[in-house]
């Protein structure tokens, strides 16, 4: 299960991690993000103890959505050493995040 991060968590589990970090920028009414979960969800199984893989709630954090200019969910951010390394906007297959994470460990 992927981790849920807010915007009280955001810096400590994003910024400051050791690891990779895989961030679903997502909202429940939102159906493309209801097809990226399970993805998501596979992809934390993975790379448990490899990267952070993890989930935020547009809705109820918008605070580090408004500050790396998410405008279209879903949206999954790759950070590196607390960088903002790469992006990808929309529903892609699995394949394609897994070459991000791996890019970026």
């Amino acid at each position: 299960m992927a981790l849920e991060i807010t915007d009280a968590t955001f810096e400590e589990v994003v910024l400051n991690s050791d690891k990779p970090v895989l961030v679903d920028f997502w909202a429940a009414w939102c159906g493309p993000c209801r097809m990226l979960a399970p993805i998501v969800d596979e992809l934390s199984n993975d790379y448990e103890g490899k990267a952070v893989i993890g989930k935020v709630d547009v809705d109820a954090n918008q605070q580090f959505a408004a500050k790396y200019g998410v405008r279209n969910i879903p949206t999954v951010l790759i950070f590196k050493g607390g960088e903002l390394v790469d992006k990808q906007v929309g529903v892609a297959p699995k394949s394609v995040y897994e070459q991000k994470i791996n890019d970026a460990s």
